[in-house]
Protein backbone atom coordinates (compact mmCIF):
# COMPACT_ATOMS: atom_id res chain seq x y z
CA UNK A 1 0.00 0.00 0.00
CA UNK A 2 1.30 3.43 -0.91
CA UNK A 3 2.20 5.90 1.77
CA UNK A 4 -0.10 8.93 3.15
CA UNK A 5 2.76 11.29 1.52
CA UNK A 6 3.08 9.22 -1.58
CA UNK A 7 -0.98 9.40 -2.13
CA UNK A 8 -0.67 13.28 -1.71
CA UNK A 9 2.17 13.53 -3.73
CA UNK A 10 0.21 11.57 -6.52
CA UNK A 11 -2.44 14.58 -6.54
CA UNK A 12 0.09 17.11 -8.43
CA UNK A 13 -0.43 14.06 -10.88
CA UNK A 14 -3.42 13.87 -11.15
CA UNK A 15 -3.62 15.83 -14.43
CA UNK A 16 0.00 15.31 -15.92
CA UNK A 17 -0.05 13.87 -19.43
CA UNK A 18 3.14 11.54 -18.04
CA UNK A 19 0.79 9.66 -15.75
CA UNK A 20 -0.65 6.09 -16.41
CA UNK A 21 -2.69 2.97 -15.33
CA UNK A 22 -2.29 -0.73 -14.79
CA UNK A 23 -5.56 -0.35 -16.81
CA UNK A 24 -5.06 -0.20 -20.40
CA UNK A 25 -6.46 3.19 -21.89
CA UNK A 26 -6.11 3.99 -25.38
CA UNK A 27 -5.10 7.83 -26.47
CA UNK A 28 -8.30 8.47 -28.03
CA UNK A 29 -10.43 7.32 -24.99
CA UNK A 30 -12.31 10.13 -23.37
CA UNK A 31 -11.31 8.22 -19.56
CA UNK A 32 -7.65 8.23 -18.75
CA UNK A 33 -6.28 8.59 -15.11
CA UNK A 34 -5.96 12.07 -15.65
CA UNK A 35 -10.18 12.10 -15.80
CA UNK A 36 -11.88 9.84 -13.51
CA UNK A 37 -15.39 10.94 -13.66
CA UNK A 38 -18.15 9.72 -11.49
CA UNK A 39 -21.07 8.12 -12.23
CA UNK A 40 -23.80 5.34 -10.45
CA UNK A 41 -23.78 1.82 -11.94
CA UNK A 42 -25.36 -1.70 -11.60
CA UNK A 43 -24.54 -4.64 -13.59
CA UNK A 44 -26.90 -5.72 -16.29
CA UNK A 45 -26.92 -9.53 -15.57
CA UNK A 46 -27.75 -8.44 -11.60
CA UNK A 47 -31.28 -9.92 -10.38
CA UNK A 48 -31.49 -7.27 -7.52
CA UNK A 49 -29.58 -4.89 -8.43
CA UNK A 50 -27.86 -1.96 -6.05
CA UNK A 51 -26.52 0.79 -7.58
CA UNK A 52 -22.88 1.37 -6.96
CA UNK A 53 -20.57 4.72 -7.10
CA UNK A 54 -17.67 4.07 -9.98
CA UNK A 55 -14.94 6.10 -11.92
CA UNK A 56 -14.10 5.61 -15.52
CA UNK A 57 -11.10 4.77 -17.04
CA UNK A 58 -10.37 3.34 -20.36
CA UNK A 59 -13.48 0.74 -21.25
CA UNK A 60 -13.61 -0.22 -17.51
CA UNK A 61 -15.39 1.24 -14.62
CA UNK A 62 -13.57 1.11 -11.30
CA UNK A 63 -15.90 0.49 -8.61
CA UNK A 64 -15.43 2.44 -5.45
CA UNK A 65 -18.53 0.56 -3.42
CA UNK A 66 -16.06 -2.59 -3.51
CA UNK A 67 -12.61 -0.79 -3.04
CA UNK A 68 -14.39 1.28 0.05
CA UNK A 69 -16.16 -2.12 1.33
CA UNK A 70 -12.38 -4.01 1.18
CA UNK A 71 -11.27 -0.58 2.94
CA UNK A 72 -8.66 0.15 0.53
CA UNK A 73 -8.87 4.08 1.24
CA UNK A 74 -7.01 6.00 4.04
CA UNK A 75 -9.36 8.17 4.64
CA UNK A 76 -12.34 6.52 6.73
CA UNK A 77 -15.28 8.38 5.18
CA UNK A 78 -14.31 7.64 1.86
CA UNK A 79 -14.74 3.98 3.20
CA UNK A 80 -18.28 4.96 4.64
CA UNK A 81 -19.83 7.14 1.81
CA UNK A 82 -18.44 5.34 -1.75
CA UNK A 83 -20.91 2.50 -0.21
CA UNK A 84 -23.51 5.24 -0.64
CA UNK A 85 -26.57 4.61 -3.39
CA UNK A 86 -25.74 8.15 -5.22
CA UNK A 87 -23.13 10.99 -5.25
CA UNK A 88 -25.10 13.05 -3.09
CA UNK A 89 -23.14 12.19 0.32
CA UNK A 90 -19.91 12.78 -1.67
CA UNK A 91 -20.73 15.70 -3.37
CA UNK A 92 -21.20 17.18 -0.05
CA UNK A 93 -18.31 16.77 1.58
CA UNK A 94 -16.64 19.65 -0.19
CA UNK A 95 -13.45 20.15 -2.48
CA UNK A 96 -10.97 19.17 -0.02
CA UNK A 97 -12.39 15.61 0.64
CA UNK A 98 -12.93 15.73 -3.35
CA UNK A 99 -9.23 16.33 -3.92
CA UNK A 100 -8.34 13.38 -1.29
CA UNK A 101 -10.44 11.09 -2.97
CA UNK A 102 -9.01 12.04 -6.12
CA UNK A 103 -5.75 11.45 -4.94
CA UNK A 104 -6.13 8.29 -3.44
CA UNK A 105 -8.28 7.05 -6.27
CA UNK A 106 -5.19 7.77 -8.71
CA UNK A 107 -2.61 6.19 -6.97
CA UNK A 108 -4.80 2.68 -6.80
CA UNK A 109 -5.12 3.23 -10.27
CA UNK A 110 -1.70 4.50 -11.43
CA UNK A 111 0.82 1.86 -12.96
CA UNK A 112 3.13 0.34 -10.28
CA UNK A 113 0.67 0.14 -7.65
CA UNK A 114 0.22 -3.65 -8.02
CA UNK A 115 -2.74 -3.20 -4.23
CA UNK A 116 -6.14 -3.66 -6.35
CA UNK A 117 -3.72 -4.39 -10.19
CA UNK A 118 -4.52 -8.24 -9.55
CA UNK A 119 -8.20 -7.92 -8.13
CA UNK A 120 -10.89 -8.78 -10.81
CA UNK A 121 -13.71 -7.35 -8.04
CA UNK A 122 -13.02 -3.89 -8.59
CA UNK A 123 -12.73 -3.50 -12.09
CA UNK A 124 -16.35 -3.95 -14.24
CA UNK A 125 -16.33 -3.46 -18.24
CA UNK A 126 -18.29 -0.48 -19.32
CA UNK A 127 -20.59 -2.90 -21.90
CA UNK A 128 -21.88 -4.87 -18.45
CA UNK A 129 -23.25 -1.78 -16.79
CA UNK A 130 -26.10 0.21 -16.63
CA UNK A 131 -25.82 3.66 -16.00
CA UNK A 132 -28.01 5.90 -13.78
CA UNK A 133 -28.66 9.34 -12.86
CA UNK A 134 -25.76 9.98 -10.66
CA UNK A 135 -27.37 12.03 -8.15
CA UNK A 136 -30.67 12.42 -6.63
CA UNK A 137 -31.43 15.82 -8.28
CA UNK A 138 -33.55 18.08 -6.05
CA UNK A 139 -33.98 21.16 -8.54
CA UNK A 140 -32.68 21.92 -11.64
CA UNK A 141 -32.39 25.25 -13.48
CA UNK A 142 -31.31 26.29 -17.06
CA UNK A 143 -29.78 29.39 -17.90
CA UNK A 144 -29.70 31.59 -20.86
CA UNK A 145 -25.65 32.42 -21.05
CA UNK A 146 -24.76 31.66 -24.94
CA UNK A 147 -24.42 35.50 -26.75
CA UNK A 148 -24.87 34.35 -30.11
CA UNK A 149 -27.35 32.04 -29.00
CA UNK A 150 -29.66 34.54 -27.39
CA UNK A 151 -28.77 36.58 -30.22
CA UNK A 152 -29.68 34.34 -32.82
CA UNK A 153 -33.07 33.64 -31.43
CA UNK A 154 -33.78 36.98 -30.82
CA UNK A 155 -32.91 38.28 -34.22
CA UNK A 156 -35.54 35.35 -35.36
CA UNK A 157 -38.85 36.69 -33.58
CA UNK A 158 -37.70 40.32 -32.41
CA UNK A 159 -35.23 41.63 -35.41
CA UNK A 160 -31.55 42.14 -35.24
CA UNK A 161 -32.37 45.56 -33.57
CA UNK A 162 -33.88 44.24 -30.46
CA UNK A 163 -32.32 40.86 -30.20
CA UNK A 164 -30.86 40.82 -26.75
CA UNK A 165 -33.40 41.93 -24.12
CA UNK A 166 -32.47 45.15 -21.70
CA UNK A 167 -31.26 42.61 -19.14
CA UNK A 168 -28.92 39.67 -20.79
CA UNK A 169 -26.02 41.44 -20.96
CA UNK A 170 -25.79 42.93 -16.89
CA UNK A 171 -26.96 39.16 -15.61
CA UNK A 172 -27.55 35.70 -16.25
CA UNK A 173 -30.70 35.08 -17.24
CA UNK A 174 -32.39 31.52 -16.17
CA UNK A 175 -35.36 29.83 -15.57
CA UNK A 176 -36.67 26.90 -13.10
CA UNK A 177 -36.72 23.36 -14.77
CA UNK A 178 -38.15 19.69 -14.02
CA UNK A 179 -35.89 17.44 -12.55
CA UNK A 180 -38.21 14.40 -12.08
CA UNK A 181 -37.62 14.42 -15.68
CA UNK A 182 -33.40 14.65 -16.09
CA UNK A 183 -32.90 11.02 -17.61
CA UNK A 184 -29.31 9.70 -18.35
CA UNK A 185 -28.14 9.28 -21.87
CA UNK A 186 -29.60 5.95 -23.43
CA UNK A 187 -33.34 6.72 -22.62
CA UNK A 188 -35.55 7.09 -25.31
CA UNK A 189 -37.62 10.03 -25.56
CA UNK A 190 -41.56 10.42 -26.67
CA UNK A 191 -42.56 13.41 -28.56
CA UNK A 192 -44.60 15.08 -26.33
CA UNK A 193 -48.20 16.13 -26.90
CA UNK A 194 -48.88 19.93 -25.84
CA UNK A 195 -50.98 22.98 -27.03
CA UNK A 196 -49.97 24.67 -30.27
CA UNK A 197 -50.89 27.76 -31.91
CA UNK A 198 -51.41 27.86 -35.50
CA UNK A 199 -50.68 31.21 -37.49
CA UNK A 200 -54.06 31.82 -38.44
CA UNK A 201 -56.37 29.51 -36.84
CA UNK A 202 -57.36 28.76 -33.28
CA UNK A 203 -55.07 27.50 -30.66
CA UNK A 204 -54.99 22.96 -31.05
CA UNK A 205 -54.08 20.04 -28.91
CA UNK A 206 -51.66 18.28 -31.46
CA UNK A 207 -48.54 16.30 -31.08
CA UNK A 208 -45.13 18.95 -31.12
CA UNK A 209 -43.69 19.19 -34.75
CA UNK A 210 -40.83 21.13 -34.11
CA UNK A 211 -38.82 18.94 -32.10
CA UNK A 212 -35.86 20.32 -31.12
CA UNK A 213 -32.35 19.44 -29.70
CA UNK A 214 -30.05 22.06 -27.52
CA UNK A 215 -26.45 21.26 -26.99
CA UNK A 216 -25.45 22.29 -23.42
CA UNK A 217 -23.60 21.79 -20.32
CA UNK A 218 -24.86 21.29 -16.63
CA UNK A 219 -22.78 21.80 -13.37
CA UNK A 220 -23.95 19.52 -10.39
CA UNK A 221 -23.88 21.50 -7.08
CA UNK A 222 -21.29 20.05 -4.05
CA UNK A 223 -21.53 21.65 -0.66
CA UNK A 224 -24.99 23.25 0.04
CA UNK A 225 -25.51 26.89 1.12
CA UNK A 226 -28.19 27.63 4.27
CA UNK A 227 -31.30 29.55 3.01
CA UNK A 228 -30.79 33.71 2.97
CA UNK A 229 -26.90 33.18 2.56
CA UNK A 230 -25.16 33.97 -0.94
CA UNK A 231 -22.77 32.09 -2.41
CA UNK A 232 -19.83 34.86 -3.24
CA UNK A 233 -18.32 34.32 -6.97
CA UNK A 234 -14.99 33.87 -4.83
CA UNK A 235 -16.03 31.10 -3.33
CA UNK A 236 -18.10 29.10 -6.26
CA UNK A 237 -16.23 26.90 -7.61
CA UNK A 238 -15.83 25.27 -3.80
CA UNK A 239 -19.72 24.81 -4.57
CA UNK A 240 -19.57 22.93 -7.94
CA UNK A 241 -18.89 19.52 -8.16
CA UNK A 242 -18.56 18.56 -11.83
CA UNK A 243 -19.64 18.92 -15.11
CA UNK A 244 -21.78 16.71 -17.46
CA UNK A 245 -23.02 17.03 -21.15
CA UNK A 246 -26.86 17.59 -21.37
CA UNK A 247 -29.73 18.13 -24.48
CA UNK A 248 -32.34 20.20 -23.33
CA UNK A 249 -35.13 18.83 -25.45
CA UNK A 250 -37.80 21.58 -26.95
CA UNK A 251 -40.99 21.66 -28.48
CA UNK A 252 -40.54 24.83 -30.25
CA UNK A 253 -43.83 25.26 -31.46
CA UNK A 254 -45.58 24.60 -27.70
CA UNK A 255 -42.79 26.90 -26.54
CA UNK A 256 -43.81 29.96 -29.07
CA UNK A 257 -47.64 29.50 -27.88
CA UNK A 258 -47.03 29.49 -24.15
CA UNK A 259 -44.09 31.22 -22.93
CA UNK A 260 -45.32 34.67 -22.60
CA UNK A 261 -45.25 36.14 -20.15
CA UNK A 262 -43.34 33.58 -17.62
CA UNK A 263 -41.09 31.38 -19.91
CA UNK A 264 -40.92 27.94 -20.95
CA UNK A 265 -43.33 25.69 -19.17
CA UNK A 266 -44.57 22.25 -21.02
CA UNK A 267 -42.15 23.25 -23.64
CA UNK A 268 -39.59 21.86 -21.76
CA UNK A 269 -41.11 19.61 -19.07
CA UNK A 270 -40.78 16.54 -20.94
CA UNK A 271 -37.65 15.42 -20.66
CA UNK A 272 -33.93 16.51 -20.04
CA UNK A 273 -31.09 13.85 -21.25
CA UNK A 274 -27.70 13.98 -19.34
CA UNK A 275 -24.60 11.95 -19.84
CA UNK A 276 -23.78 9.33 -17.26
CA UNK A 277 -20.04 10.71 -16.17
CA UNK A 278 -19.64 13.76 -13.96
CA UNK A 279 -15.74 15.16 -15.04
CA UNK A 280 -14.59 17.47 -11.94
CA UNK A 281 -12.99 20.51 -11.89
CA UNK A 282 -9.95 19.25 -10.77
CA UNK A 283 -9.77 17.18 -13.98
CA UNK A 284 -10.78 20.37 -16.44
CA UNK A 285 -8.36 22.75 -14.80
CA UNK A 286 -5.67 22.41 -17.34
CA UNK A 287 -8.26 23.62 -19.82
CA UNK A 288 -9.40 26.50 -18.20
CA UNK A 289 -9.64 29.75 -20.89
CA UNK A 290 -10.69 32.92 -20.45
CA UNK A 291 -14.17 33.62 -21.95
CA UNK A 292 -15.86 36.57 -23.78
CA UNK A 293 -15.32 40.01 -22.47
CA UNK A 294 -17.40 41.66 -20.29
CA UNK A 295 -16.90 45.38 -20.61
CA UNK A 296 -20.04 46.69 -22.19
CA UNK A 297 -21.63 46.88 -19.56
CA UNK A 298 -19.14 45.44 -16.84
CA UNK A 299 -20.87 43.32 -14.80
CA UNK A 300 -21.75 44.33 -10.87
CA UNK A 301 -19.55 43.85 -8.73
CA UNK A 302 -20.82 40.50 -7.31
CA UNK A 303 -20.31 39.01 -10.96
CA UNK A 304 -17.48 40.00 -11.56
CA UNK A 305 -14.55 37.63 -11.68
CA UNK A 306 -10.81 38.42 -12.08
CA UNK A 307 -10.16 34.50 -12.40
CA UNK A 308 -11.14 32.72 -15.43
CA UNK A 309 -14.26 30.85 -15.34
CA UNK A 310 -14.28 29.04 -18.79
CA UNK A 311 -13.02 25.95 -20.03
CA UNK A 312 -12.07 24.77 -24.17
CA UNK A 313 -14.36 21.77 -24.41
CA UNK A 314 -14.88 20.92 -27.85
CA UNK A 315 -18.26 19.65 -28.43
CA UNK A 316 -20.09 17.85 -31.54
CA UNK A 317 -23.47 17.04 -31.97
CA UNK A 318 -24.25 14.04 -34.20
CA UNK A 319 -27.64 13.17 -36.04
CA UNK A 320 -28.31 9.51 -36.90
CA UNK A 321 -31.54 9.12 -39.00
CA UNK A 322 -32.80 5.11 -39.32
CA UNK A 323 -31.87 5.62 -43.09
CA UNK A 324 -27.85 6.53 -42.25
CA UNK A 325 -25.20 3.60 -41.35
CA UNK A 326 -23.28 6.16 -39.55
CA UNK A 327 -24.08 9.23 -37.60
CA UNK A 328 -23.98 12.54 -38.98
CA UNK A 329 -21.75 15.68 -37.66
CA UNK A 330 -23.94 18.89 -37.88
CA UNK A 331 -22.42 21.02 -35.41
CA UNK A 332 -19.16 21.32 -33.91
CA UNK A 333 -19.07 23.89 -30.93
CA UNK A 334 -17.15 24.86 -27.57
CA UNK A 335 -18.16 25.27 -24.26
CA UNK A 336 -15.54 28.69 -24.27
CA UNK A 337 -18.28 30.61 -26.24
CA UNK A 338 -20.27 30.73 -23.20
CA UNK A 339 -20.64 34.69 -22.10
CA UNK A 340 -21.68 33.59 -18.45
CA UNK A 341 -19.50 31.37 -16.71
CA UNK A 342 -20.92 28.22 -14.07
CA UNK A 343 -19.46 30.68 -11.11
CA UNK A 344 -21.27 33.48 -12.52
CA UNK A 345 -24.31 31.32 -12.78
CA UNK A 346 -24.22 29.98 -9.89
CA UNK A 347 -23.09 33.65 -7.78
CA UNK A 348 -26.33 34.92 -9.35
CA UNK A 349 -28.97 32.17 -8.27
CA UNK A 350 -27.83 32.08 -4.54
CA UNK A 351 -27.86 35.88 -5.03
CA UNK A 352 -31.04 36.31 -3.23
CA UNK A 353 -30.47 33.72 -0.01
CA UNK A 354 -31.69 30.44 -2.20
CA UNK A 355 -30.37 27.78 -0.76
CA UNK A 356 -28.75 25.27 -3.04
CA UNK A 357 -28.15 21.51 -2.48
CA UNK A 358 -26.02 18.91 -3.25
CA UNK A 359 -26.94 17.38 -6.64
CA UNK A 360 -28.89 20.88 -7.69
CA UNK A 361 -28.21 20.56 -11.37
CA UNK A 362 -27.37 23.68 -13.38
CA UNK A 363 -27.72 23.70 -17.40
CA UNK A 364 -25.87 26.15 -18.88
CA UNK A 365 -28.28 26.70 -21.53
CA UNK A 366 -27.67 26.61 -25.77
CA UNK A 367 -23.99 26.64 -26.36
CA UNK A 368 -23.55 28.74 -29.92
CA UNK A 369 -20.61 29.94 -31.49
CA UNK A 370 -20.10 32.43 -34.20
CA UNK A 371 -20.61 30.64 -36.86
CA UNK A 372 -23.49 28.16 -38.75
CA UNK A 373 -21.75 25.51 -38.24
CA UNK A 374 -21.03 25.79 -34.59
CA UNK A 375 -24.65 26.48 -33.69
CA UNK A 376 -26.49 24.21 -30.84
CA UNK A 377 -29.62 23.94 -32.21
CA UNK A 378 -31.63 22.96 -34.96
CA UNK A 379 -34.00 26.01 -34.40
CA UNK A 380 -30.57 28.08 -35.72
CA UNK A 381 -28.85 25.33 -37.41
CA UNK A 382 -32.02 25.80 -39.70
CA UNK A 383 -32.90 29.47 -39.16
CA UNK A 384 -36.25 28.36 -37.82
CA UNK A 385 -36.82 25.70 -40.60
CA UNK A 386 -35.83 28.47 -43.04
CA UNK A 387 -32.64 26.49 -44.29
CA UNK A 388 -33.23 22.97 -44.11
CA UNK A 389 -30.53 20.66 -42.94
CA UNK A 390 -28.65 18.20 -46.08
CA UNK A 391 -27.85 14.57 -45.02
CA UNK A 392 -25.10 13.85 -47.07
CA UNK A 393 -25.21 9.91 -47.48
CA UNK A 394 -29.16 9.45 -47.75
CA UNK A 395 -29.60 13.53 -48.78
CA UNK A 396 -32.62 13.28 -46.57
CA UNK A 397 -33.68 16.74 -45.37
CA UNK A 398 -34.17 17.77 -41.73
CA UNK A 399 -36.01 21.38 -40.40
CA UNK A 400 -36.54 19.38 -37.22
CA UNK A 401 -36.44 16.15 -35.37
CA UNK A 402 -38.41 13.07 -36.58
CA UNK A 403 -39.29 10.35 -34.68
CA UNK A 404 -36.73 7.58 -34.97
CA UNK A 405 -33.97 10.05 -34.88
CA UNK A 406 -30.94 9.29 -32.74
CA UNK A 407 -29.24 12.89 -31.47
CA UNK A 408 -26.16 12.38 -29.73
CA UNK A 409 -23.95 15.22 -28.24
CA UNK A 410 -20.51 14.58 -27.05
CA UNK A 411 -17.25 16.36 -26.04
CA UNK A 412 -13.52 16.32 -24.71
CA UNK A 413 -10.87 18.82 -23.72
CA UNK A 414 -7.27 17.51 -26.16
CA UNK A 415 -3.79 17.90 -24.11
CA UNK A 416 -1.47 20.20 -25.81
CA UNK A 417 0.82 17.11 -26.98
CA UNK A 418 -2.17 14.92 -27.78
CA UNK A 419 -1.56 12.59 -25.35
CA UNK A 420 -5.02 12.59 -23.21
CA UNK A 421 -8.36 13.45 -23.76
CA UNK A 422 -10.57 14.16 -20.87
CA UNK A 423 -13.88 13.31 -22.11
CA UNK A 424 -17.46 13.01 -21.58
CA UNK A 425 -18.47 9.96 -23.35
CA UNK A 426 -22.02 10.80 -24.57
CA UNK A 427 -25.38 12.16 -24.15
CA UNK A 428 -27.76 10.59 -26.40
CA UNK A 429 -31.64 10.07 -27.09
CA UNK A 430 -33.40 8.52 -29.35
CA UNK A 431 -37.34 10.58 -30.67
CA UNK A 432 -40.58 8.12 -30.10
CA UNK A 433 -43.57 8.44 -31.81
CA UNK A 434 -46.18 10.97 -29.42
CA UNK A 435 -48.31 9.06 -27.46
CA UNK A 436 -52.08 10.24 -28.86
CA UNK A 437 -54.22 8.31 -26.86
CA UNK A 438 -55.04 8.05 -23.30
Amino acid sequence: NKTKMEVEGTASATSSASASSWVPVSTDSHFPIQNLPYGLFTLKEAVAPTPHIGVAIGDFIFDLYQVASEGHFHDAVLNQVFKDPSLNGFMSLGRETWKKARAEITALLSSGNTTLSGNKAVLVPQSQAVMHVPARIGDYTDFYSSREHATNVGTMFRGADKALMPNWLHLPVGYHGRASSVVVSETPVRRPMGQTKPEDAPPAFTPCRLFDFELEMAFFVGPANNLGDRIPISKAEDHIFGVVLMNDWSARDIQKWEYEPLGPFTAKNFATTISPWIVTLEALEPFRVAGPKQEEPTPLPYLRDPVPGAYDIKLDVLLQTPKLSKPQVISSSNFKYMYWSMKQQLAHHTVTGCNMQSGDLCGSGTISGPTPGTYGSLLEITWRGSKPLKLEESGEERKFLLDGDTLTLTGYCQSPDASYRIGFGTCAGTVLPANETL
